[in-house]
Formats: C-alpha cells, sequence, structure tokens
C-alpha cells in the first residue's frame, strides 16, 4: 500500500462520519449524503496521488462531497427547497442551534436510531452512515450473511424516505427512547476497533475504539442517571486498558500471557468506580453493567491464576438471563472450565455449535478446550476452522501458532 493510499485509509476512518454527518445536516437526506461521501473520497483516491495530498483533508473532502451533493441534486431535479439547501452551504450566517447534542456523529448517531426503525435496522444503518464500517465489518458484528445485511441497510433507508422521517435532532425527552439503539451501535463500533475484522487493516483500531469511548462519555453527560450508559463507559474503559498489552510482535497476546504491569491504571480505576456505583444504586443491572462487572473482576487480579472464576461464573449465570444469546453462553463456558475442567466446559460448547458454526471464537474456543484434553488432531482441526474465518492478521498470527505447537 502506497503512503497516499495509507493517508487515504487513515482519513476515511477519522473523516467519514463527520462529512457525513455535515451533509445530511444540510440537505436532510442520507442516500445523498453517503452517496457523496464515497465520491469524494473515490475522488481523493484518484486525485492525491497526482497533485498531493491536501494540508487539511478533512476540510477538502467536506468541500469535495458538498458539490457532488449539489450536482446530484439538480440532476436529479429535487424540490425547490433543496437547492436552498444546497446553496446554504456557501452561506456564512451562523449555525442554528442543534438541540440536545451539540456534537455532530453524535448527533447523527441518535437521528438514525429513529424508534421508527427496527432496533436491528437503526443499529446497521447508523453503523455504516455513522461508523463508517463497510457491510462485510458490520455483517461479521451481527454473525449474519452480507447479502442479509445490504437488505437490511436498504430496507431502512426506504423506510425514512416513505415515512418522511424528518433529519431532526432529538429533542432531551427523545433520548432515552433512543438510547438502547445508540448504546448498541457503540459498542459494535468498539468491539470493531478492539479486534478488527478487515484483512486490510490494523489488528486493533484505536481510532474505532477512542471514537465510541468519546461518544460515551458525551452520552453519559446528557444522562447521568442511566445505568447501562454508565455500564457501556465502564465496559469501554476497562477493555480499553488492556490495549498496550494485546498485540506484541504482529501478533494477538491473550489474556492468560499480557503483561499487566503495561494496562492502563487510570482506565482501570475509572472503570471500577463506575462498576461500584452501578452496584450501590441498587438497581437491577443490565447487559453491559454486568459485562463491566464481569471486566472488572479480570482486571482486579494481579495474574491471571488470581482470577476469581466462580465470580466470573456467577456474573455469566446472571447475564444468561438478560441475554441468553449463543454467544453470551460460549464466553460463560470459558469460565466454566476453569471451575469445572475443559470436559465439561467442551460439552457446553459443542451443544451451541448450530448456532455458532460461522463464528470463528466458537472455534477458538473449541480448539483450546480440545488442546486443554490432549486431543491433539481435533484440536488442529479446529484451530484451521477458527484460522479460516477469523480476519484480524494478528490473531491469524497467534493461532496459527498455537495450532502448530500441537503434537
Amino acid at each position: 500500500m502506497s503512503s497516499v493510499d495509507e493517508v487515504v485509509t487513515r482519513v476515511h476512518r477519522e473523516e467519514w462520519a463527520r462529512v457525513v454527518a455535515a451533509l445530511t445536516r444540510r440537505f436532510g437526506d442520507l442516500d445523498i449524503a453517503e452517496e457523496a461521501a464515497a465520491e469524494a473520497f473515490a475522488t481523493a483516491v484518484e486525485r492525491w496521488p497526482a497533485d498531493g495530498v491536501p494540508p487539511s483533508p478533512g476540510a477538502w473532502l467536506t468541500t469535495t462531497a458538498t458539490r457532488k451533493a449539489i450536482d446530484r441534486i439538480r440532476r436529479e431535479n429535487k424540490r425547490d427547497y433543496k437547492h436552498e439547501e444546497a446553496r446554504m452551504v456557501f452561506d456564512d450566517d451562523p449555525p442554528e442551534l442543534l438541540g440536545a447534542i451539540d456534537d455532530d456523529r453524535l448527533r447523527l448517531i441518535f437521528t438514525c436510531c429513529h424508534p421508527a426503525l427496527a432496533v436491528e435496522a437503526r443499529v446497521a444503518l447508523t453503523l455504516r452512515m455513522v461508523g463508517g464500517l463497510t457491510v462485510p465489518e458490520i455483517a461479521r458484528g451481527f454473525l449474519v450473511a452480507e447479502s442479509a445485511l445490504g437488505r437490511r441497510i436498504t430496507r431502512a433507508k426506504a423506510k425514512i424516505k416513505a415515512a418522511r422521517i424528518p433529519y431532526r435532532v432529538p429533542a432531551a425527552a427523545d433520548l432515552p427512547a433512543r438510547v438502547s439503539g445508540v448504546l448498541a451501535v457503540l459498542y459494535l463500533v468498539f468491539n470493531e476497533g478492539y479486534l478488527a475484522t478487515g484483512p486490510d487493516t490494523d489488528p486493533i483500531r484505536s481510532d474505532l475504539t477512542a471514537e465510541a469511548i468519546r461518544l460515551t462519555r458525551l452520552i453519559r453527560t446528557l444522562l447521568p442517571d442511566d445505568g447501562e450508559v454508565a455500564g457501556l463507559l465502564a465496559l469501554m474503559l476497562l477493555t480499553e486498558a488492556r490495549r498496550p498489552a494485546r498485540v506484541a510482535a504482529g501478533e494477538l497476546v491473550a489474556l492468560a500471557h499480557q503483561d499487566r504491569g503495561a494496562w492502563d491504571t487510570a482506565l482501570i480505576a475509572e472503570g471500577h468506580r463506575l462498576v461500584r456505583e452501578r452496584l450501590a444504586a441498587g438497581e437491577a443491572p443490565g447487559r453491559y453493567q454486568i459485562l463491566a462487572a464481569i471486566n472488572a473482576v479480570h482486571t482486579s487480579a494481579r495474574h491471571m491464576h488470581d482470577t476469581d472464576w466462580s465470580q466470573v461464573l456467577a456474573l455469566y449465570d446472571q447475564l444468561v438471563h438478560v441475554d441468553p444469546s449463543p454467544v453470551v453462553l460460549l464466553n460463560r463456558a470459558i469460565a466454566l472450565a476453569e471451575l469445572d475442567g475443559p470436559d465439561v466446559a467442551l460439552a457446553a460448547v459443542n451443544r451451541l455449535e448450530d448456532a455458532l458454526a460461522g463464528y470463528h471464537a466458537f472455534h477458538v474456543t473449541r480448539a483450546d478446550l480440545l488442546r486443554r484434553l490432549g486431543r491433539g488432531q481435533e484440536s488442529r482441526d479446529a484451530y484451521d476452522r477458527a484460522i479460516a474465518l477469523a480476519g484480524n492478521t494478528a490473531e491469524i498470527a497467534y493461532l496459527t501458532r498455537r495450532r502448530d505447537q500441537q503434537p
């Protein structure tokens, strides 16, 4: 990849949502915003190698995308008020007040998470429009086929147009009804950064994790009494704290082998404080609060063998009542292995095969349990399936080494 291509890729990660948000705010049309942004980035790929990267790539992209949008509006002979809004792009008047949310990207997330859309459609659309994730990346996050995910996004856009759902900043009173979809979006964006699924991206995308944390902090200022907002922020902080120790020499480092001295103690302290605050509130915890509590147990242990696995398993049992998904049951089995042994855990994992056959972490878990049981060939086969499904280069390197170590 050339240096200019690398710059374009980095700028895409950093500027995609801002450009889409700016155009959506001006033109009130998600399709126009996304297509104009895509055209602007395509133009950058063509022109920057010859002309050089502009001093302000984000401003260049916004200006180019704006002109692309205006050209499209004119070509398609949109209504007169669209032309008027297009001309407003170049007005020097100060922007109007934008409601309860003054962050451009967060405002667009809340707007996309309109209650008229099904929750899964809200999340998929917002990840595409705001997070800048590709359809394959989002599909891997949902564990669905790319074609099905693409149809879901298309239907969501069509409903916005058919129902004439306005691009409008939600009032403060509207935020609680939309926050669950917003948190789901930010959680998936963070996960994509924590362990990137694309083969052509960095193994860990700190730009995504940092942005997810920033936006979750903003939501916490808007909804300070929402337990799940605090839980998600704590979960992100405790997970992000381990990032400095997660990759070494181009290879993923498993939790058991991480240098815990490299963990960010400030983030851990903040995450633990949030977990304690939610426990003191005495309310029934939701999914993110329980996940944060699990991570608090892990980050409290000075060494892997100090982990309180009975507490981890108890928390997963609690989580199963809130979210009985196959992925939760898979993670519960990992804790079960530490208490009752790999044979008991393997039986629990095998029961999930129909639901998780296409999920690489399922095969990683099976491979490790089979290794611990001394079933080398079966373990190698499971590693092979995991490697075939994994997209993260650092994880593939780790899994390949583990497979090759089998007798």
